[in-house]
């Protein structure tokens, strides 16, 4: 599709494909207008959306749910709570669940949910960039101009190549197992790197 084309051709082409989905992108463009410090849409939700470009399957195929991240240094749970509620309030219905999370708070909770701790982030690009695998390490918004802002540290090269490949810097490999697992029963298509 973009494979190894230049990265501004590959940023139009996701945001062509991401226009596809009224619904997530009415979400991108809700919280692209939300005054809230390092607000995204990013990983499974984006990178699923182009899977399904790339190998003929429908509209919101296989999407769970679209993961929405930000970055507030008050690290209160109340204040995330709110701020949650705040985003969905904005947002209103969707046929997507929302899985909102402030990257300022992970090292708190992960611990318990993975069965290690990590250091704390400085910023929500920071958190994007330790994400489970090269392509799924992404997080995009819209400018004041309706352009597709895109951070994606890793490149957007296996994403376009649909290859699951593991970004080392902070998951286990039972973690990616599970994840490639998941993904390829939707996508068997997907080339897989192994751990």
């Amino acid at each position: 599709m973009t494979k190894n084309q230049p990265m501004n051709i590959q940023k139009e082409t996701l945001h062509e494909i991401l226009k596809q989905d009224a619904v997530l992108y009415q979400i991108i463009q809700t919280v692209s207008k939300m005054a809230i410090p390092e607000l995204y849409v990013g990983a499974g939700c984006i990178v699923q959306s182009v899977w399904n470009r790339l190998y003929d399957r429908p509209t919101g195929y296989g999407i769970s749910d679209v993961d929405i991240i930000y970055f507030d240094e008050e690290l209160s749970e109340e204040k995330e709570l709110d701020t949650s509620k705040k985003i969905a309030e904005v947002i209103g219905y969707s046929t997507y669940s929302l899985d909102i999370i402030n990257e300022a708070r992970v090292h708190l909770w992960y611990e318990e949910r993975f069965g290690f701790p990590i250091q704390a982030y400085t910023s929500s690009k920071e958190a994007v960039s330790t994400w489970p695998t090269t392509a799924t390490a992404i997080a995009v918004s819209l400018d004041e101009k309706e352009q597709l802002q895109v951070f994606s540290p890793y490149g957007l090269d296996d994403l376009f190549e649909g290859i699951i490949r593991p970004n080392k810097k902070m998951i286990s490999e039972e973690i990616y197992d599970q994840k490639v697992a998941k993904w390829t029963k939707k996508w068997p298509e997907l080339k897989v790197v192994p751990w």
